[in-house]
């Protein structure tokens, strides 16, 4: 959101610049101006567009990184999820992304099962991740994850797989 609204400001401050200039008689109206403008004037401008390079090379980066900053604990779909199930999510995209298609982790992995068309248990996760899979065209191997780390994925699957 914060970046659709800088780029469009954006643009409408580059087209209004246009215009002001085009209003001044082109480029070489824009040029003569400038050489008959005060000493203040010429100050004045000269800190406008800084602070507006500064506001466009600085703050508006900030603002975004600021908006997407921190772990979202709500999943694709609006489920709502818990700090385990947030971590259970950035384990699943790193450790199980790669091979399985989940859209609350908006993963798109095509050699083992779409974990969203499976809609696995808890308890088939867990044996999963420890005992791993040789079935169909890939095979995923035991121990991918361990204790907590385990049941954060699974119980993410659990609410997330599917909605």
């Amino acid at each position: 959101m914060v970046a659709t609204v800088a780029f469009v400001v954006g643009f409408i401050v580059i087209g209004l610049t246009v215009v002001l200039l085009a209003m001044r008689g082109g480029p070489r109206g824009a040029r003569e101006a400038m050489h008959t403008q005060s000493a203040r004037g010429r100050t004045t401008a000269t800190g406008i567009i800084a602070v507006i390079a500064l506001i466009f090379g600085i703050g508006i980066p900030a603002a975004v990184l600021a908006a997407r900053s921190g772990t979202s604990t709500k999943s694709t779909g609006g489920v709502k999820l818990t700090a385990d199930e947030a971590k259970g999510r950035e384990l699943f995209t790193a450790n199980c992304g790669v091979c399985h298609t989940l859209k609350a982790a908006a993963t798109t992995g095509r050699v083992g099962p779409n974990m969203d068309e499976l809609r696995p248990p808890k308890a088939l996760v867990l044996d999963a991740i420890a005992h791993g899979r040789a079935q169909g065209r890939g095979q995923m191997p035991a121990g991918l994850l361990q204790g907590q780390d385990a049941k954060d994925v699974a119980a993410f699957l659990a609410a997330a797989a599917g909605r």
